[in-house]
């Protein structure tokens, strides 16, 4: 691996100039020269009587994930942008034509899908057989059975349109709030305005005093901007659910479970395997309390690292640590990792104006992905690096395929990230030989659990039970705190003194537009990346190739029948999910011996 290792990411290899780049405008408008082309042909577009007819359509099919892989483009690119740079005014600008562009071409696939839609069963089988066609099909006949569901395909193409600047204004609204706070922070060197980012992660410092102030002002930042929200919260699920209501769907969960390609029936499996374990999880929160001193944990304190790191953790250290333990699982793994990092594909420097999170987006144009996050060297940053990295090569691995069959669920995209964290996290835990810096390391391992299974699943309790409310009408900031505090304490078991009831506000995946409950999936992809570790550690080396062919099938089936494919597993038992659990309950176990003196 190269050194040093860049701190920022290099987006000039994309499109070389940032938001006045001369060749992206090139881009973007060739782009809709192209997408007004493609309307015109599926403008002219008829269903094909016979198998032979379907021949017809193969350009325009070709066209279609021709411009769906540049809108992908134009989108990251952008995205990438705005993250680097909240006051990154051009940035706004393109993102902006980019959304009007692809509500232009969502318009024409529903057009398109009206197409598959209206095909007889029977020609429909001959179109799928066909060599050409017959890699796409799972795809095309997901589109097919879709569009059966929704409006016509002229009020669909209205409701795309409208939601330029409904429904997406108001997620792009919501990124103005963040990009406007500052946060007041006092250190040595005098008061410093912090970003929201920047305040973030002070959120789970070292120092106690350092957590508690900073969650007392992130409170009052986001308690002064909570109307503001609220607005925004509202009119993105007033959107939603009048958009669901033409439809003709009650359920609130339809979409995102068909977006996550899964049943509500394994849905229900995990939440209830992951319910009836939560004793585990309290025990391990009540231990916590009692090593931090205190009777109960309170929110800031959830994330409190127990035990004694060797301190801040260098970048290089980090990246470093992350490729060698890749190699033990897969070299295919680690040298995906190495060349990342040599070709400057992640941004981590700690600086002013960034976006909070972290993220991974990939260019299916140029075939790169780049990550960003805020690093400040601490165990935390260090698993969210290899989680973003696992995200990365689960694109690579796809690279190959038809850009149609790139387009995998949330639910497996958080399984190829979590999996390349427990690589990391499990084996600091295995090669740490001094008792404090194990314990720090298990803890922090532990401390995902705790995010997935109780304060993910309140994120869930929450936007479900706020889309039922927002049925009846608006909902104001102070029912939504006290909606998100009543979620908290339900999916923490009570055990916490004190929660975050502004959570609903400063949460970007609320805001999100491009995939509703933006919550669940995360939690599934750990318990299944989870599963998937737990056979990884019982078959040994010979795994690797097995899960890299798992996730080559992502963008092509269901999750219950990938699952059932590659390993043989009916995810509606609890067998599997209960597998992934025993695994981390041994995890608290190991935790609660090593802190037997605080019992």
């Amino acid at each position: 691996m190269k050194q040093p290792i860049s701190l920022t990411w290099d987006l000039d290899s994309i499109f070389p100039g940032g938001s006045s780049s001369p060749q992206f405008e090139d881009f973007l408008k060739k782009l809709e020269a192209d997408i007004e082309s493609l309307g015109k042909q599926v403008a002219g577009a008829e269903s094909p009587a016979d198998a032979e007819a379907t021949t017809a359509l193969d350009g325009v099919i070709e066209l279609l994930q021709s411009c769906a892989g540049r809108l992908t483009q134009a989108s990251e690119f952008t995205g990438c942008l705005g993250a680097q740079n909240q006051q990154d005014k051009g940035a706004v600008r393109l993102s902006s034509k980019v959304t009007g562009l692809r509500a232009g071409f969502e318009g024409i696939s529903s057009q398109f899908d009206s197409v598959l839609r209206q095909t007889s069963d029977a020609v429909w089988t001959q179109w799928m057989a066909r060599p050409e066609i017959a890699p796409l099909s799972f795809v095309l006949s997901e589109s097919r059975d879709l569009a059966r569901e929704k409006m016509s395909p002229e009020l669909e193409s209205l409701a795309l349109e409208l939601a330029v600047d409904g429904y997406h204004g108001w997620s792009e609204h919501y990124e103005t709030i963040v990009g406007s706070i500052q946060i007041p922070f006092e250190d040595k060197d005098g008061t410093k305005l912090l970003s929201v980012g920047q305040a973030f992660n002070k959120l789970s410092d070292d120092d106690a005093n350092v957590r508690e102030t900073m969650f007392r002002k992130w409170e009052e930042a986001w308690a002064a901007a909570a109307d503001y929200s609220a607005d925004t919260l509202n009119h993105l699920a007033g959107f939603r659910l009048k958009l669901y209501k033409g439809r003709g769907w009650d359920d609130v969960l339809k979409e995102p479970l068909g977006i996550n390609r899964m049943s509500r029936a394994t849905l229900d499996m995990m939440w209830d395997v992951i319910t009836r374990n939560k004793p585990a999880l309290v025990s391990y929160l009540q231990r916590k309390a009692k090593v931090l001193g205190k009777d109960a944990l309170s929110w800031v304190d959830v994330d409190a690292p127990v035990g004694k790191s060797s301190g801040k953790i260098p970048y290089e250290a980090a990246a470093a640590d992350i490729v060698t333990q890749f190699r033990k699982f897969s070299p295919r793994m680690a040298d995906f990792a190495e060349h990342a990092f040599d070709n400057n594909w992640i941004e981590v420097e700690d600086r002013p104006a960034k976006r909070p999170g972290g993220f991974c987006v990939s260019f299916p144009e140029s075939k790169e992905s780049r990550i960003f996050m805020t690093y400040s060297g601490t165990p935390s940053n260090v698993s969210t690096l290899a989680h973003e990295l696992g995200h990365a090569y689960h694109s690579f691995l796809l690279d190959d395929q038809p850009l149609f069959n790139q387009n995998y669920a949330m639910n497996v995209a958080e399984t190829a990230s979590t999996f390349a964290e427990v690589i990391v996290a499990d084996a600091q835990v295995k090669a740490s030989t001094e008792a404090g810096e194990k314990l720090a390391l298990l803890e922090a391992k532990i401390q995902n659990s705790v995010a997935f299974f109780m304060n993910i699943h309140a994120r869930f309790l929450f936007e479900t039970r706020f889309y039922e409310k927002r049925k009846e009408g608006l909902v104001n900031a102070e029912e939504l705190s006290a909606l998100m505090e009543e979620a908290q304490k339900e999916a923490f078991c009570g055990v916490l003194s004190e929660y975050h009831p502004h959570f609903w506000a400063s949460k970007l995946h609320f805001y999100i537009t491009d995939v509703p409950f933006y919550n669940f999936p995360y939690t599934v992809g750990y318990m299944f990346s989870t599963g998937l570790y737990r056979l990884a550690l019982q078959e040994g080396p010979s795994f690797a190739d097995k899960y890299d062919s798992l996730l080559r099938d992502t963008g092509v089936m269901t999750l219950e029948d990938l699952v059932l494919r590659h390993l043989g597993v009916d995810l509606k038992k609890p067998d599997f999910w209960q597998g992934a659990v025993d695994l981390i309950v041994e995890d608290i176990n190991e935790f609660l011996r090593m802190t037997e003196q605080f019992a």
